[in-house]
């Protein structure tokens, strides 16, 4: 069965191809490499000894976007991660967000219609849900006015994919709301690859570890939470990955009981970023130096998932702990730097 995953070599992505590989699915990806390298599919590679369909292409082409369609034929589903994703440069450059996430949605849903391709997996954010008005965060919270371009990026996506499922086609689809994704693959053959400064905190904190990144910065220690810092629902990006795979079947067997259906994808409880910063020196040994800043616009104190709805309906629930994740994503710094000596610059 062939599955055609956009943005297949970023950091979700890639994992997600690699579950993809290992469940027998035929995989092809898109990818513009605006944030990804094509190292990463030989990471694939040597992980599932199964090389993916890769085009390089940008979904705000649409000429070429169309002529890919034209090409690849008897697609059974997309599971679409191809997406700017950064809540502070979403702020500082809203447009681009956008551009980058709406306009080539749209693209990819007529494409979708147009060759009668009717399962969708969205990839969707937490953020949707803005500042909760409690904890643990349910399906059934209000969606509240964004606090980042980024955030409402994705509450416009689910918006236009649930009005498309709605008017006269077979589009059946599922948005899952990721939390916080982290950790790597265990062989440190792929894992989270940030171009330039990192946005998210683990990267940042590998960086940090491995000297490349002078001191990790804690965005707001005046927070009313129990340290003064953010909480957020740190998942394996592997179980993450699996929740993708549990969503595609749903659909391709039509067990769905909308045509557009929503699941938090998260671990159920949430860790502040202090708490992660002692959690990673514990589980390495590494020493973290940092520092308080001002708080980031666009961040929300705390989130953390309520994920029965995903373990009941979908059969999936998390396996990997934070401490196992955090080891990964340090393992997987690790092998980075070994493999790239050139790329040292201390920031």
């Amino acid at each position: 069965m062939k599955i055609l995953v956009t943005g297949g070599l970023g950091f979700i992505g890639s994992h997600t191809v690699v579950s993809l590989l290992e469940a027998g699915y035929e995989v092809i990806i898109i990818d513009n490499l605006s944030n990804s390298s094509l190292h990463v599919l030989e990471g694939i590679a040597a992980i599932t000894q199964k090389t993916p369909t890769f085009c390089k292409l940008d979904l705000r082409e649409t000429e070429n976007v169309s002529a890919f369609f034209e090409t690849h034929k008897n697609i059974a589903g997309v599971i679409h991660f191809a997406s700017s994703k950064a809540v502070g440069e979403s702020v500082e450059n809203p447009l681009l967000y956008y551009h980058n996430n709406i306009s080539t949605l749209i693209t990819l849903l007529q494409e979708m219609q147009k060759h009668q391709i009717n399962n969708l997996i969205f990839s969707s954010s937490c953020t949707v849900y803005g500042e909760p008005d409690k904890l643990p965060i349910t399906e059934e919270a209000p969606i509240k006015p964004a606090l980042s371009p980024y955030g409402n990026t994705k509450q416009i996506g689910e918006e236009i994919i649930q009005d498309t499922c709605k008017s006269a086609t077979a589009l059946k689809s599922i948005a899952l709301r990721y939390f916080n994704p982290i950790g790597a693959h265990p062989s440190a053959k792929i894992g989270e690859l940030p171009i330039g400064t990192p946005q998210n905190l683990i990267p940042y904190i590998t960086q940090t570890a491995i000297g490349k990144r002078k001191e990790l910065s804690v965005f707001g220690n005046d927070y009313p939470t129990p340290d003064g810092t953010c909480v957020r629902d740190y998942i394996h990006v592997l179980d993450l990955a699996e929740a993708h795979i549990a969503a595609l079947k749903r659909l391709i067997a039509a067990n769905n009981k909308q045509k557009f259906e929503v699941f938090n994808i998260g671990t159920g409880s949430g860790n502040s970023v202090l708490e992660i910063i002692k959690t990673f020196e514990k589980v390495t040994s590494k020493k973290l130096p940092y520092k308080f800043a001002e708080r980031r616009e666009g961040d929300v104190i705390a989130n953390y998932a309520e994920t029965q709805k995903a373990n009941h309906e979908l059969g999936w629930e998390t396996k990997r702990s934070l401490d196992e994740a955090l080891l990964s994503a340090w393992e997987w710094e690790q092998a980075y730097a070994k493999n790239n000596p050139q790329d040292k610059k201390t920031v």
